[in-house]
Formats: C-alpha cells, structure tokens, sequence
C-alpha cells in the first residue's frame, strides 16, 4: 500500500494514526461521505467532506458519496444535486455515487435474516408506547406484548409490511436485544417503519424504510468501507453499528468519530436554518448570512479557503467552538492572493478639480494584483470630478490625520495630488462637495517641486462611474453563541437588525463587466463579489470580508 509523500512530515491527528496503522497492515482505505439530502449542506459538512476525501487522497484510498435516502418524506433530488454540486466546488470527486435506497434489496434480506435468527420481531405498539416503556438510565424498559412473536408469524408480518397491508405506524421491526441494556440504544431499536410515501428514486415500490441506525453500518459494510467517520453525537451509536455487523456475519465496517464544528455568531440546526428562511429573516438557503457552502459561495468564498479553515479547525475528539474570525482569516489569505484590485467609492462625496480642464478625461495605469504580476495591469479613467470616500474627508481633522482636510493634500491613487479649497454644504450643514486644486506635475508619484504627503486615498470617475447596490454582511446574531442561551430566551431574539446594510457605491467602468461571484479587492475597503441578482442596469455586490481585521491566529 502507498501513501502520499505529505504523511509523516508533520504531527498526525488520531485519525491518520489510526490509518497509517491500517495502511501498514496492508489493509485497503476506503471512506465515505453519506448525508442525507433533506437540506444544503453547511460549514460543518464541509469540514467533514474535507477529512473524508482528504483522508482517501492522503492515503491513496478512495472516498465514495452516498446519499442516506431512507427518509422520503423529506428528500428530494433538489438537495442530492445541490450536494454534488457543493462537493465538487470544494474541489473533490468522488469515487462511486452510491444511495441507501441501491441496498434496500439486501437490506430487506437481512432483516428477514435477522427474524429466522430470533434477532428481530414485528412490534405492533405505537410510536409513543414504545418510547414510554424504554425506560430510563436507571430503570429498565418494559418489553413489548408482541416481543415474544414466533419466527413465523414475525416473517408473516414483516412480508406483509412490505406489500403494503398496514397502514402508517401501525408495526413497526425491532432488533431484539436487551430491554435492560444501559446503552438506550440497545434497547429494542426500531429497524423499519412503514411510510407510504413516494421516494425520489425508488418511486412506489416500497411502503417500509430502514432506519438510520440500521441501514448505515451495513450500507458501509456493502461498500467495504474501512474507515467509517461520524461526528462526536455518533459515538454512542457504535456498539449498536457492530451488534448488526456482527450478527450478520458481514464484512467489518468499523466507525470512528471526531468532534463536530461550532462556530461562533452562527446555528447550524437544519431545524433553525429552515426557519430563518420560512420567516424570511434571509433571502433563502444561500443568503450570504447563512453558514450553507451554497451561501458561501454566494458571498465569494474561495474552496481553497474553505479547506485551509478546515485543515486549521484540525481533528479533535473533543467539541469545540471556532471562532469566525479563523474562517474569515483564510477567506481573507487566499483573496489576498488571488483577487484582482479595483477602485470603489462607498459613501461617496464628490470632489471638483477647479484648475482642471473641464471635458479632459485622461487614462492612469493601475496594477491588477501587487501580489501575482501575472495579473497584469489596467486603464482606469480620471476626469475633473470624482468620488472619493466620505471617510477620507475630515472637516476639523485630528492631529497626525493624513487623508483630507481643509487646506490640506493627499494623493489620489495611481494619479494626482489634490488640495482641499472649499467645502460645500447642504442646508442641513452636510457636506455634499468638496472643491480641490491639483498639482499637474504630480502624476506618476512625484509633485512640482519635490514634496511627498502621507496620505493616499482611493477615487472614482464621476463622469465614468457605476453606481451599484452594496450589501454589507455582518453576524447574522448579537450574541457569540446562539445556542446557548439562558432559560426562556428565545434564539430568534438575537437576530442582528444590521446583519445587512445596504448602501451604494460609485465603482470604476471595468467592474461593470465583472462576471458573478469572483472576488475582487475594492481597495481600502474590503473583498466583494457580484452578486446573482445584478441586472445590467443595477449591478449589485456583497461584501465578502472586510479588508482587515482583529483576529489573530493563537
């Protein structure tokens, strides 16, 4: 067996020690990722896409996708497509597509199996009886009246269950085990409900599903998984994994779990999600303020961002809450490197040159990306009025302020340097224009006679501009963790009002051109991407990540 050059030269996580193991064994790497396609898939999912796939690529194994379709009555192909489409933005492929539903077949063989063994019956009691006499930790459950079945009748029924005799909850399958067990999951575990409901694969051909607890371990088995990794919550669903491939005498899946992701100002309840958008508190699954992969994306995310957060996060056994600021610091990294600059005016004010040439537009030269020449360089008009920021303008400046003030120069990027003379104000005493000189012999970065300034200031083209809607995304919550709230509040009353602000710019003529969802840096400023709902006549842009922040890697 072979593994990647990369393995050993750093300090492994319990996972790759735990294969390397196995890779020394002679053994073959096999994993999977298995969701349920009953919603998008989140941050969280990309942070076990990343260890599953990453893991088979590390160790020259394979990673299979297959989709846990044993709950048609919220699945749909809407989400098995927005999945792959997820999965392959992240940049993996996977090696077979497979679905629970391909298995149901020898699922329902080995069920029927398990009732000729004593190991299964039919259990006519409702869903609320069997969960009232579980018991509890310390008190052992009440077997049910029809436990004792012969194999018989047990085999009877169940055939009957699949032809469709019975209604809805009516019998359900148990494994039967131990109603003492101190593991509640041992406790007669439901294997099969009857659903008559259409599957979006399987159409009307079955009237009975497999639960989750049953169908995983063997569907895992089937694809000769060798290492089967689940979140932390799973944990408690190993030994129940091995009693069916044990009883079954099948090959020996084997599950290892790792801790989940929870990151801070963010909920990642399908539950909650969905009523974020059902109330219409986003704009839907890839509202920019959502933790969906869908939404990231949409917000101008880079997948090589995404999976530099996950190898970051690291594999732990431990649950641990992340800080946003580490997602956004990679965010920030890789657009460092690989968006393009631009020039864009947010709260603008406009600024007239008096001692320019009305009707003169000139072109500057501007560099594309400082850090990857290749991206070459570009032509950006300039002309006698421009924008510039209203940030950049102080009226009654501090002491050491370098941008611009009354009387006072800066130089505008790529071009001129330009002195306030006058001030403009609306009768409400807001500033609404400012009126400059400029040093014609300043182009280039030099002045007349030799002076420097401190302060440089990005600008528009007034005559040039495009004006577009801006969105400025912040915490979608007030609150650092959502989820842990004290007795009686509601999750819902941490919305942050100001979660997006939306406001206009004036932007340089070459970004009314720019292609959706590819990053630029909007200098000074911060990272943005055109967004979907841009129309020819109303460009629109989200704010991907500011330009600079606090946080700072421990």
């Amino acid at each position: 067996m072979e593994i990647n050059e990369e393995v050993g030269k750093e300090r492994l996580n319990f996972l790759e020690e735990i294969i390397t193991k196995a890779v020394e064994e002679g053994k073959e790497i096999q994993t999977r990722f298995p969701p349920e396609p009953n919603g998008y898939l989140h941050i969280g999912h990309a942070k076990s896409i990343c260890l599953n796939f990453g893991l088979a690529k590390r160790f020259c194994g394979k990673c299979n996708l297959r989709f846990d379709d044993t709950n048609p009555s919220k699945e749909d192909t809407e989400y098995v497509d927005s999945i792959k489409e997820d999965i392959k933005w992240l940049g993996f492929e996977w090696a077979l597509e497979r679905y629970a539903s391909d298995y149901f077949e020898q699922l329902y063989d080995w069920a029927v199996e398990l009732i000729k063994k004593g190991k299964a019956y039919v259990d006519d009691q409702t869903q609320e009886e069997i969960r009232q006499n579980r018991g509890t930790i310390s008190v052992p459950g009440t077997p049910s009246p029809w436990r004792d079945r012969s194999v018989e009748e047990n085999l009877d029924l169940f055939e009957r269950m699949r032809a469709g005799e019975f209604e809805d909850g009516a019998k359900v399958l148990r494994a039967k085990i131990d109603m003492a067990h101190p593991n509640m999951l041992f406790r007669d575990p439901i294997m099969y409900r009857i659903m008559h409901t259409h599957h979006h694969r399987t159409g009307d051909k079955w009237c009975i599903y497999p639960m989750y607890d049953y169908a995983h371990g063997q569907s895992d088995s089937i694809e000769h998984i060798s290492h089967s990794i689940c979140t932390l919550e799973f944990d408690v669903h190993r030994p129940l994994y091995d009693w069916f491939i044990q009883e079954l005498g099948i090959f020996p899946s084997h599950q290892y779990e790792f801790a989940r992701l929870n990151l801070t100002y963010t909920v990642m309840s399908k539950r909650k999600l969905l009523k974020l958008v059902q109330d219409g508190i986003v704009m839907g699954w890839d509202d920019p303020r959502m933790p969906t992969i869908c939404a990231l994306r949409r917000k101008g995310y880079t997948p090589a961002a995404v999976r530099a957060f996950a190898e970051k996060v690291g594999v732990s056994k431990r649950d641990n809450f992340i800080d946003l600021g580490l997602l956004e610091f990679c965010v920030r990294e890789d657009l460092n490197k690989v968006a393009e600059r631009r020039m864009a005016v947010i709260d603008p004010i406009k600024v007239t040159i008096r001692n320019y040439e009305e009707g003169r537009t000139e072109m500057f030269e501007c560099v594309n990306n400082p850090e990857d020449e290749s991206a070459g360089k570009r032509m950006v008009p300039f002309g006698r009025e421009i924008y510039i920021s209203r940030n950049d303008f102080m009226e009654n400046p501090p002491k050491k302020y370098y941008r611009l003030s009354p009387g006072s120069e800066v130089r505008l990027r790529y071009a001129y340097l330009i002195k306030c003379e006058e001030v403009i104000k609306d009768a409400e005493g807001n500033v609404v224009e400012l009126i400059c000189s400029y040093d014609p012999e300043s182009g280039n970065g030099g002045s007349s006679d030799g002076r420097r300034v401190k302060g440089v200031i990005h600008w528009v083209s007034a005559a040039d501009a495009v004006e577009a809607e801006i969105r400025l995304f912040n915490n979608l919550f007030t609150k650092e963790d959502p989820n842990n709230l004290p007795e009686g509040m509601d999750w819902m009353e941490l919305i942050n009002p100001e979660s997006m602000v939306v406001t206009k710019a004036y932007m340089e003529p070459s970004l009314a051109d720019a292609p959706v969802g590819v990053p630029y840096q909007f200098e000074r400023v911060g990272y943005f991407c055109k967004d979907k709902d841009s129309t020819p006549e109303k460009p629109v842009f989200n704010r991907t990540v500011e330009l600079k922040s606090s946080f700072v890697i421990k």
